[in-house]
């Protein structure tokens, strides 16, 4: 993109008196963005206000600083960084789709056109082992069919989801897509530094927001009606009530994508968000397998075992513990195991994977790989 063209394009993206909705009004009506500020005042009264008007023909507020970062932005990795805009062939159709495209979408990683084939895999930011573990095993099993997994790289289960596909993706496959909240020349969380930049090595990371945003918090909610678009289906593998995964659920319902929910405790909080997804009509599911087939795409090996599915002959132990968290007194009442022998027989199971240690005491079974 040259110079010119993008500052014309980030003098409509960056106005905030104009505001996307009439910006996109004005594309509509008069073409790129240069067309548009060639236009006198009497024609562009045909669909701004006076106000807008005189909005329109001054450079927004940190308006060249921005046009120099992004050119440098750019240069850094001219293969691997790149700015669509909504007249750009490459723009995702997906996105064109919805209510609210941004603008400007800037990208870096494997470029080129957007994967057809993609879910998103959402969930909580302080998940449960078990959340953790159900968000990689999904997401590697989507990875091996060959979709691409879009999520928001916060902590818990967007990072587990990320690092899944990372696992199971081929490798000249776009393997996982990392919709953020902040300009693409900051990570945010700073832990996932190094997450960030294997994704961008082998997926693509995607942001509306310009070179130089820092992470506002009312980014993050905006940011997610992106990710239930570019997904042909959203999983919630996890969410407290108050999760911001449910309004990426809310998005891809609005936008008429399948939503899917992994069910939990009824004892677990972090539970209650999939639970009342569910009550809404989200789609209960219990394997990788379960969504695929429902959007009609294929494993190409044998589906992933079920979530929480038991192997015979297991351990009397597990079975007794189940899958609800469970202190120690309440383990002995079941089982009568004396506490010393029940304690190291706990820790054996913990370093096997098959139990985890939570916060309070308390013990949880973890679903088989």
């Amino acid at each position: 993109m040259q110079r010119d063209e993008l500052a014309a394009w980030l003098r409509l993206s960056l106005n905030p008196s104009l505001g996307p909705q009439a910006a996109r009004k004005l594309l509509a009506a008069f073409g790129l963005p240069q067309q548009v500020l060639a236009q006198t005042d009497t024609v562009l009264a045909q669909v701004l206000d006076a106000g807008r008007i005189n909005a329109l023909r001054k450079d927004p507020p940190g308006h060249e600083a921005v046009l120099e970062s992004t050119l440098a932005w750019l240069a850094q990795d001219p293969a691997g960084r790149e700015v669509l805009t909504l007249a750009d062939p490459d723009y995702p159709a997906t996105l064109l789709q919805t209510d609210d495209p941004p603008l400007m979408l800037y990208r870096m990683g494997r470029l080129g056109a957007m994967p057809e084939r993609a879910l998103a895999v959402v969930g909580s930011r302080n998940p449960t082992p078990q959340g953790l573990q159900n968000a990689r095993r999904f997401s590697r099993a989507f990875a091996e069919a060959g979709v691409t997994v879009v999520s928001g790289l916060a902590l818990g289960i967007d990072g587990a989801a990320h690092q899944g596909a990372l696992d199971g993706a081929a490798p000249d496959a776009v393997a996982t897509i990392a919709v953020v909240g902040t300009g693409l020349d900051r990570v945010y969380p700073k832990q996932h530094l190094q997450l960030a930049h294997h994704i961008a090595e082998r997926g693509m990371i995607v942001s509306e927001y310009p070179i130089g945003t820092p992470p506002l918090p009312a980014n993050f909610p905006r940011r997610n009606r992106l990710i239930s678009a570019l997904g042909q289906g959203t999983l919630v593998v996890e969410a407290a009530l108050q999760s911001g995964s449910l309004i990426t659920a809310r998005f891809a319902a609005e936008q008429g994508k399948e939503v899917f929910a992994i069910p939990g405790s009824i004892h677990s909080p972090h539970a209650r968000g999939c639970h009342a997804l569910l009550r809404q009509g989200a789609k209960l599911v219990e394997s990788a397998q379960d969504v695929l087939e429902d959007l009609r795409l294929v494993l190409p090996a044998a589906p992933s075992p079920h979530a929480g599915e038991e192997a015979e002959g297991e351990d009397a132990l597990l079975e007794a513990l189940g899958f609800d968290p469970m202190g120690l007194d309440a383990i002995i009442a079941r089982t009568g195991i004396p506490a010393p022998l029940l304690q190291a027989r706990l820790l054996e199971l913990e370093l096997a994977g098959d139990v985890a240690r939570l916060p309070g005491g308390l013990f949880q079974r973890q679903a088989k790989a």
